[in-house]
């Protein structure tokens, strides 16, 4: 059974959906998913690996991530139990493999907008055009760029599976279902390679992992992430989405779908963002008192949210990158 979650408090959320989730009324179960209907046509495949937005309407799906590559099978099963319509477009919100493995299984079970291009005689330009008949995998270059490798060298990723359709600057947008999607690029947030993808009828923002709620938030400073752009990309987040005022009775406001753990909405996006700024100055501050980072470890700058994001040693990992960000060379 699909729940839909539209129109419930957040109170009331918090305290019913892991009861509902249990006896697996709040979402279906298609092997370890759980499909959580956000908004009537909106779905969130959780378990999967990264959090996946679905988008359905007449004119196909559009997902927002795809998961890894060993689940792939399974959301595609999924995505047939919720319409018998193709894939016609893969948003990624990072390179990570919980978010882009799955890419290429799920696009060749997806089909092409172009599709009287195939039977054009095109040859191979139609070819590249389609991609091969299948959906459109879309992402910004600095995707690209981590997923693919210079001439000679092994890519992280086989090629099937690299976007198709690769923009550079920091917003584009497409038109799918009657709705518009803004896909917008931070250069350094968890990664140098991270999107929000906004569906504006829809109301709901695919936050990719700039917003985890299992943990705290993953700073990979190897791969150009840094804690003040973390920062920014939440202060931006929040700013898209909308809080449910005045008739706060009606509904929870924009949703925001983080890269693992539960459905959000603005406030608590409010309070993650504050967490991570109260973490990032007690840090900063004992590099000013000269401490080492084992100094700093001990003296634990993230202590008042510890039990709610330091699962399996997240707080460690996530003041280590606080203090290689504040201490990297200019």
């Amino acid at each position: 059974m699909i729940f839909q979650l539209e129109g419930w408090s957040e109170t009331v959320k918090r305290i019913l959906i892991p009861v509902l989730m249990t006896f697996g009324v709040v979402a279906s179960q298609a092997a370890d998913l759980d499909v959580v209907q956000v908004r009537p046509n909106f779905y969130m495949i959780a378990g999967a690996g990264g959090n996946i937005g679905v988008q359905i309407g007449d004119e196909g799906l559009v997902l927002s991530n795809a998961g890894t590559e060993a689940m792939a099978p399974q959301v595609s099963a999924a995505l047939k139990k919720l319409s018998p319509l193709p894939i016609r477009y893969i948003i990624d919100t990072n390179a990570d493999a919980d978010f882009v493995g799955g890419n290429a299984a799920l696009a060749k079970t997806g089909q092409t907008i172009f599709i009287n291009l195939l039977g054009g005689g095109g040859g191979g330009l139609a070819n590249a055009m389609t991609n091969g008949g299948a959906a459109a995998v879309l992402a910004h270059d600095s995707v690209m760029r981590r997923m693919s490798a210079p001439s000679g060298k092994k890519s992280a990723y086989p090629t099937d599976a690299w976007p198709t359709e690769a923009f550079y600057p920091n917003r584009t947008a497409i038109r799918m279902n009657g709705e518009g999607i803004e896909v917008t690029h931070f250069a350094s947030a968890h990664s140098d390679a991270d999107s929000f993808v906004l569906y504006r009828g829809s109301d709901v923002v695919v936050a990719g992992d700039i917003v985890d709620m299992t943990r705290f938030p993953v700073i990979d400073v190897e791969h150009g992430g840094s804690i003040d752009g973390e920062i920014t990309a939440l202060n931006k987040l929040i700013e898209m989405a909308i809080a449910p005022i005045p008739f706060i009775y009606r509904g929870v406001g924009t949703y925001v779908i983080p890269g693992h753990g539960r459905l959000c909405e603005q406030m608590e996006i409010v309070d993650y963002r504050d967490m991570v700024v109260v973490v990032r100055d007690n840090v900063e501050d004992l590099i000013k008192q000269g401490k080492t980072l084992d100094q700093i470890k001990a003296a634990h700058p993230a202590l008042s949210y510890e039990t709610q994001f330091g699962n399996n040693g997240a707080t460690n990992e996530f003041v280590e990158s606080i203090y290689k960000s504040l201490t990297a060379k200019k």
